[in-house]
């Protein structure tokens, strides 16, 4: 491929400054309970923990423009920010078992001076291998999948004489799983395309032989790829199953909030609390101490949590880094049911805080660790979902990040519940939204 400059390429970024800077803090995952095939609910609740971190270190990485992990492709720029960002899940692909990474890549490339193997060839190597160097350093080698795939949307434009007219194109991308830490460190874009020409690839839903080093693709006939047996079968709800959907319309997804926090991404930015307290930027390795320190006590609280709060068993609690400070993070599954087509996102935010959450809050901070090192607690709740149109389970999660010290002043009646959430973060799916409780009740 010849070398890309500034005078060959058109692209321009279509997000604004305003989304940019009202970025949320991602950290939400996919839950177990929300798959319904037996084998990948095993593997979701095995690599649970992974998988967020996983989530939050995609999101601080750097590329040339915005990329937004999300279980869909091709959603609007303008909602891409807001929308569900738990884009890590294993699916079935063809007979096999795939990590999956969904995104999209707000670049928009010409079509007049860019071939579509350019094209993708230029969006693999500024995001794709970026990502899978970040991933293969957070999973381990022996994974228990077949390989790890992407699914990526970005935009292509074409200008003629009366009109301009922009779309989108899908890349796809499996790569064995052996073959994927072979590409992650691999130095150069030859021994890259060796492990790309075995790979499955596809452009726009069909094959493709992309080449790294050549400006238009390898003839797909002539690559040593491992043709597939069987197509796949459905396995999670309300998500992406295979990655063949790609040119079939969006599953039934939970709107959440891309239907209904539009309206409030900018405001909820600009209130974003500082939770830094003054405290020294938190490492990982305080994390390692603390888990340490505390494992019996935590394996305590995971055992009387699933017994009398409703922890989940897949995700134990755990010292994590949330905004460079140190937090405890703890899973539960709601035992309310909310009907989607009768409910806001504000609402069964609201009541799960108010019914379920604060409740149980005093008798669950009594057996925390009761350490100054930390920062925050932050409560993910899984909400079981129902639908009067459906007989499908789907499920959000609502995360809700407390300071330490003031959720200890609540449980002790010294400040409102209201209080406490006007300088704590809720987040609905990975995604941020502004909270009142009496207003929304």
């Amino acid at each position: 491929m010849r070398p890309i400059t500034a005078t060959r390429i058109l692209l321009f970024i279509v997000t604004t400054a305003v989304l940019l800077a009202s970025a949320p803090l991602v950290s939400a995952q996919v839950s177990p309970n929300e798959i319904l095939d037996p084998d990948l609910k095993a593997l979701e609740k095995q690599y649970f923990s992974q998988l967020k971190s996983l989530n939050q270190a995609i999101a601080k990485l750097h590329f040339p423009f915005p990329f937004y992990l999300s279980r869909y492709v091709g959603i609007e720029p303008a909602k891409q920010a807001e929308t569900d960002s738990r884009g890590l899940e294993f699916v079935k692909f063809r007979d096999r078992t795939v990590l999956k990474i969904t995104g999209n890549y707000n670049a928009a490339y010409s079509s007049t001076q860019f071939t579509r193997n350019e094209r993708a060839a230029r969006t693999f190597q500024d995001v794709l291998l970026p990502i899978l160097q970040t991933v293969t350093q957070g999973i381990p080698p022996d994974v228990a999948c077949d390989a790890i795939g992407f699914e990526v949307s970005y935009h292509t434009r074409a200008a003629e004489k009366s009109y301009d007219y922009e779309g989108k194109e899908l890349l796809v991308i499996v790569v064995d799983r052996s073959d994927a830490f072979v590409l992650a460190q691999a130095t150069n874009d030859t021994a890259r395309q060796d492990v790309l020409n075995r790979s499955m690839i596809f452009l726009g839903g069909q094959e493709f032989g992309l080449s790294l080093l050549e400006k238009d693709p390898y003839v797909v006939s002539t690559l040593p790829r491992t043709k597939p047996s069987k197509s796949d079968s459905p396995s999670t709800v309300g998500s992406s199953t295979t990655l063949s959907r790609l040119n079939r319309a969006i599953p039934n997804a939970i709107p959440s909030v891309a239907a209904e926090a539009s309206s409030d991404s900018s405001s909820s930015a600009a209130a974003k609390p500082d939770l830094s307290q003054a405290r020294p930027i938190a490492t990982q390795a305080d994390v390692d101490r603390l888990q340490s320190q505390y494992q019996a006590q935590l394996d305590t609280l995971s055992k009387d949590g699933q017994a009398k709060f409703q922890f989940v068993d897949y995700d134990p609690p755990a010292f994590v880094v949330i905004g460079k400070q140190l937090a405890l993070q703890m899973t539960l599954r709601n035992n309310l049911r909310f009907d989607i087509e009768k409910s806001s996102i504000y609402k069964r935010a609201a009541q799960t805080f108010d019914l379920f959450l604060a409740p149980k809050l005093k008798d669950i901070l009594d057996k925390v660790p009761d350490d100054n090192a930390i920062a925050v607690y932050d409560f993910s709740v899984i909400n079981p979902l129902t639908s009067g149109i459906s007989t499908k389970e789907r499920s959000e999660a609502i995360e809700f990040i407390l300071p330490a010290a003031l959720a200890r002043q609540f449980v002790n009646n010294e400040i409102t519940n209201q209080a406490l959430i006007d300088k704590s973060q809720v987040l609905v799916n990975g995604v941020r939204i502004a909270l009142n409780l009496q207003l929304v009740e």
